[in-house]
């Protein structure tokens, strides 16, 4: 009678031994499903940020670049005009005097407006990678805490899920 009671718990711890390692496999198969959900996301949200960057460098460049441009035909153009007319008027010299004074004035003008806009640009582009460095720095805290959370609600559900088995199995052992 005693042998056969002692069968009767061991069949019983191996049923128990089966049950625990199913929910632990299954916690494993939960673990990767939401461990890949989670890098899949992570990575969506990178490469969402690196396209949002990448746009906004673009559009700053393509706002200054368009503006050294014009700024640039205008200084070219200027000092062409300046060239031609000092070969044309290299015999009005005292009345050309004053009309070229005038045009490097106003090249100056506009080469002080280019140093200007470039020093804005350099300004906007350190500031522009700065907020990308702090928006970078908050998505990877972001992506831990989500990981330290999703592990502890892991940990926590395999533990409940093992104290329910092992109260089943005291239970059915008792009763």
């Amino acid at each position: 009678m005693q042998r056969l009671h002692r069968n009767e718990i061991q069949k019983m711890l191996q049923g128990l031994g089966v049950d625990i390692k199913q929910a632990l496999l299954a916690k494993r198969k939960m673990f990767e499903v939401n461990a890949k959900a989670l890098v899949k996301t992570t990575n969506e949200k990178i490469e969402h940020v690196w396209n949002i960057q990448q746009e906004q460098r673009q559009n700053l460049h393509l706002k200054y670049s368009q503006q050294f441009l014009t700024l640039y035909r205008a200084w070219d153009t200027d000092m062409r005009k300046a060239r031609e007319q000092e070969e044309k008027l290299a015999d009005m010299f005292r009345e050309q005097r004053k009309i070229l004074q005038q045009a490097r004035a106003v090249q100056n003008q506009r080469l002080q407006k280019i140093k200007n806009l470039h020093e804005q640009f350099l300004k906007s582009m350190q500031d522009l990678e700065k907020a990308h460095e702090h928006l970078l720095t908050d998505e990877q805290s972001e992506v831990r805490e989500d990981m330290t959370k999703l592990q502890n609600k892991i940990m926590m559900e395999a533990q409940q899920q093992a104290l329910a088995v092992v109260q089943k199995s005291l239970h059915s052992l008792l009763f």
